[in-house]
C-alpha cells in the first residue's frame, strides 16, 4: 500500500503524456495531407531565425509592451516547469524535492528562488493579459472574428497559467512553513515569495501542512497534464508549433510568388519554333500539376498547413491589412483560422471513416470566400507583422491561382487588364502607337 500514490502518478503521467503524443500525431497526420514541398535549404540560416524568432521572440516587442509581458509568460513558464522534471521523479521514487539532496541546500535554495521571481513574472503577465484582452479594448482583440471560442480559449489559457502558479506557490509555501515547523531549517532561503503569501499557513499544524502541500503538488502536476492535452483544441499550439514553422518559414523576399515549371516549360516550347509540340516528354521532366493554385487543404503544402495550426490569433496581421483598415472584409488571421478549422473537418473525416470521404466540402467559397481572396492586395503587411513568420499571403495567392487558372473566374477589372496586356502590351487600354506620348512634354 505504501507505493499506490507512485502507481497512480505513473499511471497518469503515462495516460497524460500518452494523450498528448497521440494529439500531436493526429496533427502529425493533418499536415501531412498536404503538398510536399523542400525546404531544407540554407540549414544554417534556419537554425539562425528559428533561434531569433522563436526562442528569441525578436519579432514579439516590435510592440514593446505586449512583447515584454509575453516574454515574461514564456520564459518564466518555460523554466519553471523545469521543476515538473523533479515533480516526476518524485512522483515515481516517493522521493521529496529530489532536487534539494542533489543540488545542496544553497544551491537549491538559488534555484527556487529563481523560479518564484519567475513565477511572480508569469502572473503578472496573464493578470494584465486577461484586463487587456476583456476590459481594455484593443480592436485587434476584440474583433467579431474572435467572439465564441477564440476569445474563450485565450480566456482559458491566461486562467490556467494563473491558477498553475497558485498551486506552485501554496506548495512551496506549505513546504517553508512545514520546515518551520518541525525545525529542519532546509528551506530557510528557497521561497522568497511563497513564505510571505500565506502567513495563516503559520497557524496550521504540520500534518495539515503536509496535506495542503500534497494536495498543491498533485494539483499542480494534474494541471500541467491537462494543460498540455488542452493545447491540442486552442491557439496556444504555437507554443510548440513556433519552432518548426520558423524553422520551415520562407526565407527569399516577401511577394516573391512560385512559378510553376510546367507552365514555364510550355510557354517556352510555344515560343520555339523548332520545338515539336507531339514530342513525348522527356525522362525525368516534371508532369504538369493535375490542378493549378489550391481549392482544398489537399491543394496547399505542408507548410501553409503547419502555418494554420501555428497560428496564435494575435491578430498583428489583420491589424496592419491595408484592405481589412478600410472594411474591407479580408482577415489574414481569419485566412489561417479558417484553414485550420477546415482541416480539422477534414482529420475527423479521416478519423470517422479511415479514409477522407467526400463531404462535398472545400476551403473556397465554404470557408473562404472569393471576396476575401480578391481584397487582398499583397502588400505583404500579414507577413512582415506576424510574430512567428506565418504566411496568409501565400494561401490566398495559391487560391487566386485557381480561380483563374483552373476556373477563368477572376474579376472583370482583372480580366480587362490582361486583355489589354496581351493585345496592347500594357495594362492601359489604347493603341501601342500612342504608348510614348506621355514623354511628349
Amino acid at each position: 500500500m505504501q507505493y499506490i500514490d507512485n502507481i497512480l502518478f505513473v499511471i497518469l503521467m503515462i495516460a497524460g503524456f500518452g494523450l498528448f503524443a497521440k494529439s500531436l500525431q493526429k496533427i502529425y497526420r493533418n499536415i501531412l495531407l498536404g503538398k510536399e514541398i523542400n525546404r531544407s535549404d540554407r540549414k544554417g540560416e534556419r537554425w539562425e531565425t528559428m533561434a531569433r524568432v522563436a526562442m528569441g521572440q525578436s519579432r514579439m516587442v516590435k510592440r514593446p509592451i505586449a512583447g515584454i509581458l509575453h516574454l515574461f509568460v514564456y520564459v518564466g513558464f518555460v523554466i519553471i516547469n523545469i521543476e515538473v522534471l523533479e515533480i516526476i521523479i518524485d512522483g515515481i521514487f516517493g522521493t521529496h524535492r529530489y532536487f534539494s539532496t542533489l543540488l545542496g541546500s544553497t544551491f537549491y535554495g538559488i534555484f527556487t528562488a529563481t523560479l518564484e521571481v519567475l513565477a511572480v513574472l508569469v502572473v503578472i503577465g496573464v493578470v494584465i493579459f486577461f484586463i487587456r484582452r476583456n476590459f481594455y479594448g484593443v480592436k485587434r482583440l476584440t474583433m467579431k472574428e474572435l467572439f465564441g471560442w477564440p476569445k474563450n480559449d485565450a480566456n482559458w489559457i491566461l486562467i490556467i497559467e494563473f491558477v498553475l502558479m497558485v498551486a506552485f506557490f501554496t506548495m512551496n509555501g506549505a513546504d517553508y512553513y512545514a520546515d518551520q515547523v518541525s525545525g529542519a531549517q532546509h528551506f530557510n532561503s528557497s521561497f522568497p515569495i511563497s513564505r510571505y503569501l500565506f502567513p495563516f499557513f503559520g497557524n496550521f499544524s504540520l500534518e495539515a501542512l503536509h496535506i495542503t502541500e500534497r494536495i498543491a503538488w498533485w494539483f499542480h502536476f494534474i494541471g500541467i497534464l491537462f494543460f498540455a492535452n488542452y493545447l491540442y483544441y486552442s491557439k496556444h499550439l504555437h507554443i510548440i508549433l513556433a519552432f518548426p514553422s520558423t524553422w520551415y518559414a520562407n526565407l527569399d523576399l516577401y511577394g516573391k510568388f512560385n512559378n510553376l515549371d510546367s507552365v514555364t516549360k510550355e510557354i517556352k516550347l510555344m515560343m520555339d519554333p523548332n520545338a515539336d509540340p507531339y514530342a513525348a516528354p522527356a525522362e525525368g521532366a516534371e508532369e504538369a500539376p493535375s490542378k493549378f493554385g489550391a481549392e482544398d487543404v489537399f491543394d496547399l503544402n505542408q507548410v501553409q498547413l503547419l502555418n494554420a495550426y501555428a497560428c496564435t490569433e494575435c491578430g498583428r496581421c489583420t491589424s496592419v491589412c491595408p484592405a481589412n483598415i478600410t472594411g474591407k472584409k479580408l482577415s489574414p488571421r481569419l485566412i489561417l483560422m479558417k484553414t485550420r478549422d477546415r482541416l480539422e473537418e477534414v482529420g475527423r473525416n479521416i478519423d470517422k471513416n479511415g479514409k477522407f470521404e467526400d463531404d462535398g466540402k472545400k476551403l473556397l467559397n465554404d470557408y473562404i470566400t472569393k471576396e476575401e481572396l480578391w481584397a487582398c492586395t499583397t502588400c505583404n503587411a500579414c507577413t512582415q507583422a506576424c510574430p512567428v513568420l506565418l504566411d496568409p499571403l501565400s494561401i490566398i495567392f495559391e487560391m487566386r491561382r485557381f480561380l483563374v487558372m483552373e476556373q477563368s473566374a477572376a474579376p472583370q477589372e482583372l480580366n480587362l487588364m490582361m486583355t489589354n496586356v496581351e493585345n496592347n502590351a500594357a495594362p492601359w487600354q489604347y493603341n501601342q502607337a500612342d504608348r510614348l506620348n506621355w514623354a511628349n512634354d
